[in-house]
C-alpha cells in the first residue's frame, strides 16, 4: 500500500508522528518541578517549610482546615499542584493545535503563556476557593510573575514544540 493511499494520519511538519500525550506529559511534568521547586526556594527564604506549603495548595480546596491534616493535606497539596500543571500543559497542547504561532515561536509564546497562567491562577482561580484572593509579598512576586514566565510556560511550549510540533492531515 502506497503512502498516497494510506488513511489520514496526524504527522509533525518533519515527518515523524506528532506525540500529544509526550507532550503535555513532560510540559507538565517539568513545569511541576519547577514551579514548586521555585516556590519551596522563594517561600523557603521567607521561612515556610514544603510541608506547609503544600498544606496551603490543599488549602485551594479544604480552607484553613488543610493546615491540621497533616501529611494527607502535603500529599494532596502535591497532586493538586502536579494536576494543575498537566492541565496548563493540556491547554497549551490543544490551543497550539488552533494557533500554529505557538510552536513556531514558542520561546516568546511559553513566556506569555507562562504570565497567562500565573494571572489566570492568582485573579481567577485563588478568588474562588476558600483561602480568598492572594496576598502579595516579595516570594509572591518573585514566584509569580517572573517565576511562571520562565519555569511554567517555557518548559511547556518548549515541550510542544519538541512532542507535539505543528501537525497537518496527509490523507
Amino acid at each position: 500500500m502506497s503512502a498516497s493511499s494510506t488513511p489520514s494520519v496526524a504527522t509533525t511538519v518533519a515527518g515523524s508522528p506528532a506525540r500529544p500525550l509526550a507532550a503535555i506529559f513532560w510540559g507538565g511534568l517539568l513545569a511541576g518541578i519547577f514551579d514548586i521547586t521555585q516556590a519551596f526556594i522563594g517561600f523557603g527564604l521567607s521561612g515556610a517549610k514544603p510541608y506547609r506549603i503544600l498544606q496551603h495548595i490543599a488549602g485551594g480546596v479544604f480552607g484553613a482546615r488543610s493546615m491540621q491534616m497533616g501529611w494527607t493535606s502535603a500529599l494532596l497539596g502535591l497532586m493538586f499542584h502536579f494536576t494543575i500543571a498537566f492541565t496548563a500543559a493540556a491547554v497549551y497542547y490543544f490551543a497550539s493545535r488552533v494557533l500554529r504561532v505557538m510552536v513556531e515561536y514558542a520561546v516568546v509564546c511559553g513566556l506569555i503563556y507562562g504570565e497567562m497562567v500565573f494571572l489566570f491562577m492568582y485573579f481567577v482561580v485563588l478568588p474562588l476557593t476558600p483561602l480568598g484572593p492572594a496576598h502579595f509579598s516579595m516570594a509572591a512576586y518573585i514566584t509569580g510573575p517572573i517565576g511562571h514566565t520562565v519555569l511554567v510556560g517555557l518548559p511547556i511550549a518548549l515541550s510542544v514544540r519538541r512532542f507535539g510540533r505543528w501537525c497537518r492531515t496527509e490523507g
